[in-house]
């Protein structure tokens, strides 16, 4: 079996068997695609490569590449992926990264917005233009019901349900979820549908909620590059994606008392260990306050 017999068919695994996105089957073979050059100005291929091998390539991407702990613990789980699934099919393959343990990994806390700074950013784009109509609806979106961009980009028109004020996404692993939303959510995507999007399609047709100028389905980077846009006319001094958006969502509700399950199901969390960075949030404005205005803070 060859090297990129072998990696094509970890592609199909991870994209049948394991039902990862896009997104996360690009990661998987990007970092596998780092290592086999790496193993290449050695001499040696993926398939006959050893623990050393590969301690040596974190430790490369380390100090020359200056990663992170972050960085390397996701190649080292991509190489280690690799090796878990070619030697449970092939007999004359060992799995070297049985007794490689993973970089600790420094938790971080990821930027979010106030609920001022999400009311100016809302506040500067304009309701009366057909694309900044559409982009509200969407920052709305995900916002107000924490979606991921890849999940907001993939919904369908029909998924939106007005009488029940809930919509129906596809997060990670394929797996749908319901989520609901409120009233200025509901106001918007009203307004978007009814003036903004008819305008934006003209005579051409589309099932996905959100549609670009040529009427196919927005994309996450022109999302990406919009919101940064917007965010310059605030002068907001952070670095604002659309998954900040999505942390805003979880760290509000978590200051205002709702309690950690609930924000799991509505993130689409499998494990619960990934809501709990936000307590820290929550807890980390809690000592901002005590600290900008007790006398002795």
């Amino acid at each position: 079996m060859k090297e990129l017999q072998a990696i094509k068919r970890f592609k199909k695994f991870l994209q049948v068997e394991k039902g990862l996105s896009p997104n996360s089957i690009y990661s998987y073979t990007y970092d596998l695609k780092k290592f086999s050059e790496f193993l290449l100005s050695k001499n040696k291929t993926i398939l006959n490569a050893t623990q050393d091998d590969i301690q040596q390539f974190l430790m490369f991407e380390k100090i020359s590449k200056k990663n992170s702990s972050r960085t390397q613990a996701r190649s080292l789980a991509a190489i280690r992926q690799f090796y878990n699934f070619i030697s449970d099919k092939f007999d004359n393959i060992d799995n070297p990264t049985v007794k490689i343990e993973s970089p600790h990994i420094e938790k971080t806390l990821p930027d979010f917005l106030t609920i001022q700074e999400v009311n100016r950013l809302f506040g500067s784009i304009s309701e009366n233009d057909l694309f900044e109509l559409r982009d509200k609806a969407i920052f709305e979106l995900l916002y107000s019901c924490g979606l991921r961009i890849s999940e907001a980009i993939e919904i369908l028109h029909s998924n939106v349900d007005f009488d029940g004020s809930y919509i129906k996404v596809t997060g990670k692993g394929n797996k749908e979820r319901i989520v609901p939303f409120g009233e200025e959510a509901t106001r918007l995507l009203k307004k978007y549908i009814f003036e903004s999007r008819p305008g934006i399609l003209g005579s051409r047709e589309s099932d996905y909620l959100f549609i670009s100028k040529k009427g196919s389905k927005l994309n996450r980077k022109s999302v990406w590059r919009l919101l940064k846009n917007y965010v310059m006319r605030t002068k907001i001094n952070k670095n604002i994606t659309p998954h900040t958006l999505r942390h805003s969502f979880a760290t509000h509700l978590i200051e205002n008392g709702a309690d950690l399950r609930s924000v799991q199901e509505l993130l689409g969390h499998v494990d619960i260990s990934t809501t709990q960075i936000y307590t820290h949030l929550a807890k980390k404005k809690l000592q901002d306050i005590h600290k900008d205005f007790h006398p002795k803070g």
